[in-house]
């Protein structure tokens, strides 16, 4: 079943490819305008925006809308708000049918599919003549950059949501242990904060749904190694990969509860906030649940542990971001618009709502962030030349199958010792390694 489905996957991609040669073919319009009828316009008139985070980033995005309109009179961004689980269906669904936006929301899981299908207009030289040249995070360009296919910039990034590892003040501070800031300290702790006759345990472990992403972070971030490919070949499995991971899972049951095999992100966050867990590895976005829960002076959210040698290595987060859509009429509007979102006060003023690092370096400064340890880590960890950010593939069009429908029940298996490490990784990686080579044979 597993192969039908990846087959369908891969045929669709096919057709997506075709239809990009096609679009090269035909790339300049009666009008001569570079996306077929799509043009760089007056900069003045309307322009469309589709929010692909509708419904919650409504109300920040029109009071966005109207700071631009304020700045610029001469232009009327059209607001559509569309929910973040249908975003994907209906970018895809606009591309066959027409109607796409001039500008609109497009996160990394889905800019390589619209790539692909010749939608998205190229940024680099327009990024490269604009006054947000040097005040954008490097880190986020590049994860921008890789996850649309590496060729070009398709995104032009606007916020992350970093890993954190969170870990409770109060108990380190009873156990007499310093902050798990390095991987020897963050072992250390699991083993020392694990007292199972009180119910009491160092770490919990992500085994249910999106377990792979947080297993290779902590994999790269033992090992040190800073690339996911060495040539066409995957470094997942990698001989000191599996030596981390071996030690990573050998937490399970010893430091952690037996419940961490099937929990998932939100029964992982009650779990740690209503009980006596050391440790947790989740990003940003339950900061508001711990404080609820716990208040804030017995918690604190750090970024991922370093190398003894103060090297911090992560593999890429999801990053959001603003696309221009290639058939826009009014490009020259639409670039105005995403470089004013973009912009010191406008990225500060969204990423303070969304409560996410902004991508803009200067807004990473703020207040608001400041006063925001978790947050203000984090900012600096992205924008600090210590983190090495480790691209995973988001551009293979196989890449959700495999780290999900594939290999999150795989890890369940490993965690229950049904599987080793090495035999876990290895199919990981012969999986990885066939997607690769069939991907750049498609891509010529």
């Amino acid at each position: 079943m597993k192969s039908s489905i990846r087959i369908s996957r891969r045929a669709a991609v096919a057709v997506a490819l075709g239809s990009v040669l096609a679009l090269t073919a035909t790339a300049c319009g009666d009008d001569g305008t570079e996306g077929g009828n799509g043009a760089e316009g007056s900069g003045k008139g309307e322009i469309t925006f589709w929010d692909n985070n509708g419904g919650v980033r409504t109300d920040i995005w029109k009071q966005i809308i109207a700071d631009f309109e304020r700045e610029y009179p001469d232009i009327t961004v059209h607001y559509v708000g569309i929910p973040a689980a249908s975003a994907q269906s209906k970018y895809d669904t606009a591309i066959q049918g027409g109607g796409l936006p001039d500008v609109g929301g497009v996160g990394t899981a889905m800019l390589a599919g619209l790539a692909a299908q010749g939608a998205l207009e190229p940024l680099d030289d327009r990024l490269a003549d604009s006054p947000l040249h040097g005040h954008l995070s490097e880190n986020l360009l590049q994860v921008s950059k890789a996850a649309g296919g590496g060729d070009a910039l398709y995104q032009i990034p606007t916020s992350a949501n970093n890993g954190t590892l969170w870990y409770r003040t109060d108990l380190f501070r009873k156990a007499g242990l310093d902050a798990p800031t390095t991987w020897s300290r963050f072992y250390e702790a699991a083993e020392k904060l694990t007292d199972p006759g009180r119910n009491a345990f160092g770490f919990t472990i992500r085994g249910g749904e999106g377990s792979i992403a947080p297993a290779l972070d902590a994999v790269y971030g033992q090992t040190g190694i800073t690339s996911f490919w060495n040539g066409d070949k995957t470094t997942v499995n990698d001989p000191r990969n599996v030596k981390a991971l071996e030690k990573y899972v050998a937490l399970y049951k010893k430091n952690t509860p037996s419940a961490d095999v099937n929990n998932d992100f939100t029964k992982m966050v009650a779990q740690w906030d209503s009980g006596t867990i050391g440790m947790l590895s989740h990003n940003l976005g339950s900061y508001q649940d711990h404080l609820k829960a716990l208040g804030k002076d017995k918690f604190r959210g750090i970024p991922n542990p370093t190398l003894e040698d103060g090297r911090r290595v992560q593999v890429s987060n999801p990053v959001d971001g603003l696309s221009l859509f290639r058939t826009s009429k009014n490009k020259a509007a639409a670039w105005k618009f995403i470089e004013f979102a973009a912009s010191h006060e406008e990225n500060s003023k969204f990423n303070e709502s969304a409560g996410q690092v902004p991508a803009n370096t200067d807004a990473a400064k703020d207040a608001w962030i400041q006063s925001s340890e978790p947050t203000r880590l984090a900012a600096e960890a992205l924008n600090g030349g210590s983190t090495t950010i480790v691209q995973l593939p988001y551009y293979l069009p196989d890449w959700n199958t495999i780290s999900k429908a594939d290999n999150e029940p795989n890890f369940q298996k490993l965690l229950l010792g049904k599987i080793t490490a090495k035999q876990f990784l290895d199919t990981l990686a012969d999986q990885l390694n066939k997607a690769q080579a069939e991907w750049k044979q498609r891509k010529g």
